[in-house]
């Protein structure tokens, strides 16, 4: 499957058009490889591996190793919390709603998560903070996720994530644009335009407001979750410590939903869906013809992927 899917996406048409933000990671190359420095402020890791690569490889093979970057981590975390039923983990992840975009599109921030994950299934404190600072430098955005993080250490009940979650909607709902605001003075960076600008790129995400499918869709995890903790009555610290960030990272985009381009906020939360979708059900023994059960949900989980993508 893997050697199917690294040279498919990794060696693609260069093409704004067709593959989003392809054609502005292929103009880093070119600048770099024409003697560009590093801007400050930057995400400097990813732009030094950009720099470095542009000296000793074509940008297609450059784009072959952001592909291997992005998808070799979810092999090894799925390797590593499943075991010989790796194949199906790393299945859901796969036909994810935001897979694809991710690896043509979100380059940068899609390999950062994929170090977060991979900093999650490491059992050492310091491999965690390895990984943990690697994904930051490659993109800012993960100090959410390393936070989120570092709020389960301390609260580790999950309810109180999911009261949380659930209370993110009104407030939403009844704020809208404070939020947006609130955290574009907490943060400084560029990318908090995202927040205040409005759709200025004419983004469709954006353009519709409060997005209910979208809601819906990260919704299907927080049921997922809280049927097999509170139903099924499984009990699993590193599932917990996932779900607890899922539900943070995934409320904290609601809050700023309407915000231009805020499927870069949702995306924070969406690459761990399949992962808090699927993980008890590898895991634990607990549903009749669970394997019969386990094909249905990824049928409908690719079914919206493929709604989304190919239909809509």
């Amino acid at each position: 499957m893997i050697v199917v899917i690294v040279p498919y996406m990794g060696l693609r048409p260069i093409s704004g058009r067709y593959f989003g933000d392809t054609s502005t990671y292929n103009e880093f190359f070119v600048n770099y490889q024409n003697g560009a420095e590093i801007l400050p402020g930057s995400d400097y890791l990813f732009h030094l591996f950009t720099q470095l690569s542009s000296k000793i490889m074509s940008v297609h093979v450059y784009f072959l190793i952001c592909t291997l970057l992005y998808i070799s981590p979810l092999y090894l975390v799925c390797k590593t919390w499943f075991k010989n039923y790796w194949g199906y983990a790393f299945l859901f992840l796969v036909v994810s709603f935001s897979f694809w975009a991710g690896g043509v599109n979100g380059v940068r921030s899609s390999i950062a998560t994929s170090f977060i994950l991979l900093a999650f299934s490491r059992k050492s404190l310091p491999s965690k903070v390895f990984w943990f600072l690697i994904a930051v430098g490659f993109h800012k955005s993960m100090l959410l996720l390393v936070g989120a993080y570092c709020l389960t250490l301390f609260i580790k009940k999950p309810k109180l994530y999911f009261l949380l979650w659930f209370s993110s909607i009104p407030l939403s709902l009844l704020a809208a644009g404070f939020w947006e605001s609130f955290f574009a003075g907490l943060i400084e960076d560029d990318r908090v335009s995202y927040l205040t600008a409005g759709n200025v790129n004419d983004d469709e995400f954006s353009s519709t407001g409060f997005r209910w499918d979208f809601l819906l869709y990260s919704a299907a995890a927080v049921y997922a979750a809280f049927y097999f903790i509170y139903k099924k009555k499984f009990v699993d610290e590193n599932y917990f410590r996932l779900v607890s960030i899922y539900l943070t990272v995934n409320a904290f985009w609601i809050l700023v939903i309407r915000a231009n381009f805020s499927n870069r906020f949702a995306a924070l939360s969406w690459f761990m869906m399949g992962i808090i979708i699927i993980y008890p059900l590898l895991k634990k023994n607990m549903l009749s013809n669970q394997l019969k059960v386990i094909g249905s949900i990824l049928v409908a989980y690719f079914a919206f992927t493929f709604f989304m993508n190919v239909v809509k």
